[in-house]
């Protein structure tokens, strides 16, 4: 074999060590999951906010601090506690020396929420600024860092201030491109720490967060108390405390936490609780009912504390395989357990609710037995569409014969990116096509405007060819475990009928799929509107705002095109708005919006509450014009 010379040496001079703040920002995935611009709910600068506040949690948990203080002014984030505030020797250590903390110390904090010492040093270290400051026993001691690194560690001084921590920061730019924050998901992390948490009060921008009833509040503030079949049954235990119901919706809405922690992706806690909620319901009613059956439409929290927590990945959104404690019981008999006594004890002495509760689950049955055959019939024609019909134009990470990554952590982080664009008509799905990346994009092209799917059973699923081939190209039939897409994107013309098809497409999901809206997969795609140009550059607005700028920074009379429509829009410029850089719009349920009440509003009969918000609105767009 000849000897090929231009091959890569392998030598001593390649070998390479990278500090910490180095490796955190050269592979800032592996610390805080995706990067992202704040569009959804798990973007690396709300996992930077968690992880200050994961902190000041662990010190409540250990009995210090009952008030937490949170600001946003701008893109810059301070945080207050006033737990036992860190040893002042050690401040810059704490947040600039990987492995280093407290949590190593069991008898320090017994049950936190991280034990692996990288937190704030990942913070700091994706922060082009970054402050801390401990108060403790009339001292103070203040670091300031850029980048994670160290640029001025002030001299202890004397204070008045109450123990405690202060931490401000300004994530890095040139890390988190155009990111900004979405108050509904800081809402929601903020409320979460209050329910694990009760008494805790947290305050944000002013607005105060406290929670008496725990998970009972939670379940109180993501349902209707209209449309539970039952009032909630709240179980509070050793370590654990769990609360449901069930409600009238389709799938399964189960919230899960790990010592206050939100595992948005479940894990063995979640499943045990699945598991064992199945089983006693089982031995209460003595039928071996379906679980499907009985898991369908319940809306259900679980709340565990373990000691030395393992989580999959260092943002902890899933629990792994562990015991509850050091020669403890498994988390599957520990969670088995408590059901067994608590929710069977419960169902006795409440018949009425038993009652309740098993005609919701022989409705399901019903359900499920009459959807049989037509499920059967329609999973054929899906199978035999697929072969034939281009709807779908799927990306090559789900192509097992074709894999687009070279290792296991590339592969993963294009399986977490995926993205299936949903748009109507020839001409944009053509062009999204044309300039989508092949590798983690996926296109599915509809005919014609949907059916208003409300009101509706699921059966219309099955029986409408398209809504049965969407749900076959998410699979996402038994539920969102196997769903192929973490980003669902609506993208349709800015138009009257692109506005009326994505309507449309919401009242779908949120009808039969509605998991996949509150778990955060759902976007509107966000194209622009004008294209503004000379000579020498081109900028692309989307809005009149972004226009009017850009024609006083080209200056003259630069050419002015409006996008009227997808298609419209070549598939060289349509890479660049579908790529690094592309804006989307979460698709949001505020605390306090319930789905049929929503549905009712917009897609039911023409309400004179409906007449009356577009005749205002109207009226509101009439004296905007005539003042232009």
């Amino acid at each position: 074999m000849a000897e090929n010379k231009n091959l890569f040496e392998y030598t001593e001079d390649s070998i390479r060590s990278l500090d910490w703040k180095e490796h955190i920002r050269l592979r800032p995935g592996m610390y805080i999951g995706k990067l992202g611009d704040g569009s959804a709910p798990d973007d690396g600068i709300y996992v930077l906010i968690k992880e200050v506040i994961d902190n000041c949690i662990d010190e409540y948990t250990m009995g210090y601090g009952k008030q937490v203080e949170i600001s946003i002014e701008g893109k810059t984030v301070t945080v207050r506690d006033y737990g036992r505030g860190i040893p002042l020797g050690k401040v810059v250590d704490v947040v600039s020396k990987i492995n280093t903390g407290a949590k190593y110390d069991s008898k320090a904090f017994q049950k936190s929420v991280g034990l692996n010492g990288v937190g704030t040093k990942a913070v700091n270290a994706l922060s082009q600024y970054f402050k801390v400051t401990a108060f403790r026993e009339g001292k103070e001691k203040t670091a300031e860092f850029e980048k994670g690194e160290l640029v001025k560690e002030h001299k202890e001084a004397k204070t008045t201030e109450q123990n405690g921590t202060l931490v401000q920061f300004i994530p890095d730019e040139t890390v988190f491109r155009n990111f900004h924050y979405i108050h509904e998901y800081l809402d929601n992390q903020l409320w979460n720490y209050c329910y694990l948490n009760a008494g805790l009060a947290i305050y944000f921008n002013g607005k105060k967060y406290v929670s008496k009833n725990g998970l009972l509040d939670l379940l109180q503030r993501k349902t209707n108390e209209e449309e539970l079949r039952y009032p909630i049954i709240h179980l509070k235990g050793d370590d654990i405390e769990v609360a449901l119901s069930h409600n009238n919706d389709y799938g399964e809405d189960i919230f899960s936490f790990v010592n206050g922690q939100y595992t948005t992706q479940g894990g063995t806690h979640q499943q045990a609780f699945r598991e064992a909620y199945v089983k006693v319901i089982r031995d209460f009613f003595k039928k071996d009912y379906d679980a499907s059956d009985i898991r369908t439409s319940i809306v259900a929290a679980i709340s565990v504390r373990v000691q030395e927590p393992v989580f999959e990945s260092q943002t902890k959104t899933k629990l792994g395989s562990q015991n509850v404690y050091e020669g403890g019981p498994s988390m599957k008999n520990f969670v088995t357990d408590f059901l067994a006594k608590e929710l069977d004890n419960f169902l006795h002495r409440t018949p009425a609710i038993a009652e309740a509760l098993k005609k919701r689950i022989e409705q399901s049955e019903r359900e499920r037995k009459e959807l049989a055959g037509i499920k059967k019939l329609a999973n054929e024609r899906a199978k035999k569409a697929n072969l034939h019909n281009k709807k779908l134009r799927d990306c090559r990470v789900h192509l097992n014969d074709d894999p687009p990554a070279k290792n296991r952590e590339e592969f993963v982080a294009l399986q977490n990116n995926s993205t299936i664009f949903i748009t109507e008509g020839d001409s944009a799905s053509g062009s999204i096509t044309k300039s989508r990346n092949v590798d983690s994009q996926a296109v599915f092209s509809l005919r014609g405007k949907p059916l208003n799917a409300f009101g509706l059973t699921k059966k219309v699923v099955y029986e409408n060819e398209e809504f049965n081939l969407l749900q076959h190209a998410l699979n996402i039939e038994e539920g969102l475990e196997g769903l192929r897409y973490n980003n669902i994107v609506i993208a349709t013309d800015a138009d009257v009928d692109g506005m009326h098809i994505r309507l449309l497409m919401m009242t779908f999901f949120l009808q039969f799929f509605p998991d996949l809206v509150k778990k955060g997969h759902v976007y509107i795609l966000e194209t622009p509107l004008f294209r503004v140009r000379n000579k020498h550059e081109t900028i692309y607005c989307y809005d009149e705002s972004e226009k009017e700028t850009a024609v006083k920074k080209l200056g003259g009379k630069p050419e002015i095109t409006r996008f009227k429509g997808l298609g419209e829009i070549s598939p060289e410029e349509f890479g660049r708005f579908i790529g690094e850089d592309m804006r989307v719009q979460p698709v949001i349920l505020e605390q306090g919006d319930h789905i049929q009440q929503l549905l009712e509003y917009y897609m039911g009969k023409n309400t004179m509450e409906r007449q009356e918000f577009i005749i205002n609105n109207l009226r509101f767009e009439l004296d905007l014009a005539e003042t232009a």
